[in-house]
């Protein structure tokens, strides 16, 4: 029987299967991550309906570190050659000649070695022996292509708009001559003056939402173009929304650095430099698995299982003991059958929401963790997939258009409650079944659990989306030739209820040296997908350094310089 330690994981989104491969890879600690769904990738995984696939949100892999890159590519090489879609878009794509890949060198392989009285397993670029970690191979290989392969991460043009009273508009919004026209010249001379009003006499209490947007692009162009989408998202007023989220998502941003980087960009052709020093919630290009992000989490969860790690499907994490202040055991519970196991254990990593994990801990936190804990909110999501013979985007003093070419659309109009429109024909030409006659869509629903919107049927949602689309000019009924729906709980932590107290929960979770809290729901923080994997790479780091101080990954996404903002 093996000595290893054991990890056990909850959650097989990105944060756990990072944290999987880190402890194969660089550890000699046993991964074994409880899954409570039968997908891979939590809400970066990719739904194939009828060969057309559904990305839940939208993941766009990007990060301002190079760590996440090179780890992304590691598993899915950059493309060497066009993809279906490149000549006929006439998309500008920076290729590669080779690519280095890593993977676990099988325990068959690795006896045949020791047998053979052999210490490299290489192919030239040799195996790479880590010091407690599963021996992992590297592979030189010529760059993928795109239209022959499939192991390859596509280089993507990004386009998001938002699409109000039947004109598009720049996004993140920026006052430009032809967003001028549109807004028209007076309400842009208001808009103007509403911004210098705000940076000469700026609100002293950014505590809340309005007035972290009111700063940094005046009362006026808040009340045009963030208001309605963010309360629509939300569904409270952006007065009961804490600033923190705002700080996350658009840290760094404000009017005049949307207008002064739209200036640059006319005036640069600089495409990977201007990349990697513009906002991240500016950037024009990304990466992007061929057939979705759940394609990057399917691939290392292989890869994890291919390293000894064990993951389980349809079984939940339903109780954590603790003895003298460390996890010592947790329970598992088969949805199935119901049935129950004790699984002892020497590191134990959440992903799972704060408020379930604190409510299965034995003995239980003090009272005020247990409160904050059951205060902590979320917001749920659900997409309606449409697939169209083509669109019909009706814009003010053009013909209706058949296609478009963003990635995403967000929905400003308060007179239907779609949020987002994600064009999944532009994220991947190989997100559709047949890309050459039908465009495939996702309407995006912010949600609670258990409301009217969330318990209406599939078919009627499909309609009521149907509608909505026709109302703001977007399509017309006699096009849609198919759907389905999606739903997400727990998608999004909320910025409200208890969530000003978060540090309690952190104080406590910091208590006890081997329970790592990591990812977005883990933590209860808006991270992006980048920012959730590096929690989980930086809880392994602490592991190897003998670390109980576990504060500096409640530090990532929020003062690390790869996120929004660039350091001096």
């Amino acid at each position: 029987m093996s000595s290893r330690p054991i990890a056990v994981i909850a959650g097989a989104g990105p944060a756990g299967l990072t944290a999987a491969y880190e402890l194969l890879a660089r550890t000699d600690v046993r991964p074994l991550v409880f899954e409570r769904t039968h997908a891979i990738g939590g809400i970066a995984q990719t739904y194939n309906y009828k060969g057309n696939r559904i990305d839940i949100g939208g993941h766009r892999f990007f990060s301002k570190s190079e760590r996440v890159m090179s780890w992304w590519f590691n598993f899915l090489p950059r493309q060497g050659a066009p993809a279906a879609d490149t000549e006929e878009l006439e998309h500008e794509i920076e290729y590669v000649a080779e690519s280095i890949v890593r993977r676990f060198v099988p325990q068959s392989a690795l006896d045949d070695a020791i047998d053979l009285g052999t210490s490299s397993l290489g192919d030239g670029e040799g195996s790479v022996g880590l010091a407690a970690g599963v021996q992992t191979r590297a592979e030189r290989r010529a760059a993928p292509d795109p239209e022959r392969e499939d192991e390859v991460m596509l280089h993507r043009p990004r386009l998001s708009r938002i699409y109000y009273k039947r004109h598009f508009f720049p996004y993140p919004i920026g006052i430009t001559f032809g967003v001028a026209r549109r807004l028209g010249f007076l309400n842009t001379a208001l808009i103007a003056l509403s911004y210098c009003k705000a940076q000469l006499l700026p609100r002293r209490d950014e505590t809340y939402l309005d007035a972290f947007f009111i700063n940094r692009f005046g009362r006026r162009l808040y009340e045009t173009f963030f208001r309605d989408y963010t309360e629509k998202v939300w569904g409270i007023r952006c007065s009961q929304i804490r600033a923190d989220w705002g700080a996350q998502r658009v840290k760094g941003l404000s009017l005049k650095r949307a207008v002064v980087q739209a200036v640059k960009d006319l005036l640069s052709s600089g495409t990977k430099k201007a990349q990697e020093e513009r906002e991240t919630s500016l950037i024009t290009r990304f990466f992007y698995p061929k057939y979705g992000p759940g394609q990057m989490w399917e691939t290392v969860a292989a890869e994890v299982t291919s390293g000894g790690g064990e993951i389980r499907f349809g079984q939940r994490v339903v109780g954590v003991t603790t003895e003298d202040g460390r996890v010592c055991e947790v329970e598992v519970e088969e949805e199935a059958t119901r049935q129950r196991e004790r699984i002892p254990c020497d590191y134990f990593f959440s992903t799972m929401p704060v408020k379930e994990l604190v409510k299965q801990m034995s003995p239980a936190p003090s009272a005020e963790v247990r409160e904050v804990a059951e205060g902590l909110q979320y917001r749920d999501f659900l997409t309606v997939g449409l697939l169209l013979k083509k669109l019909h985007v009706r814009v003010k003093g053009q013909e209706p258009a058949a296609t478009v070419r963003d990635n995403w659309i967000y929905v400003q109009d308060a007179g239907v409650q779609v949020g987002r429109i994600q064009v999944f024909n532009n994220w991947s030409p190989y997100m559709v079944a047949d890309r050459k006659n039908t465009v495939w869509i996702g309407l995006e629903y912010f949600v609670n659990q258990g409301d009217a919107l969330w318990r209406t049927r599939d078919d009627e949602l499909v309609k009521l989306g149907t509608a909505e689309l026709e109302k703001i000019g977007f399509i017309q009924k006699d096009d849609v030739l198919d759907g389905c729906v999606l739903r997400m709980p727990k998608a999004y932590p909320a910025y409200v209820g208890t969530y000003e107290r978060l540090d309690v929960v952190q104080q406590w979770a910091s208590s006890i040296p081997n329970l790592f809290l990591i990812g977005r729901n883990g933590m209860h923080r808006y991270n992006n997908q980048d920012h959730s994997m590096l929690t989980a790479m930086m809880a392994v780091d602490n592991i190897l350094e003998g670390r109980t101080d576990h504060s500096n990954l409640w530090e990532v996404n929020v003062d690390m310089v790869y996120h929004e903002e660039k350091s001096a």
